[in-house]
């Protein structure tokens, strides 16, 4: 009788551990998949930031091209 009852109780314990790993494998699943959205939000904030400064650069390259011309016009 006592076996019956220590293996019930073994196999009542496996039964709790397994739906409780399962429930930590969801967890992680969803840690895993919100990390990967602020990873693509995160790439996503810096190609704007990228273009953004490409912009600027260009418009200050322009910039200076234009002042560089206009001494050259003066010093002539």
């Amino acid at each position: 009788m006592r076996k019956i009852v220590l293996v019930a109780a073994a196999a009542a314990g496996a039964l709790t551990l397994a739906a409780c790993s399962e429930g930590t494998e969801d967890a992680a699943e969803a840690t895993v998949e919100e990390g990967m959205a602020d990873a693509e939000a995160n790439v996503e904030a810096m190609e704007e930031g990228a273009e953004e400064a490409v912009a600027d650069a260009e418009e200050g390259m322009a910039e200076a091209g234009d002042a560089m011309e206009e001494e050259a016009a003066e010093a002539e």
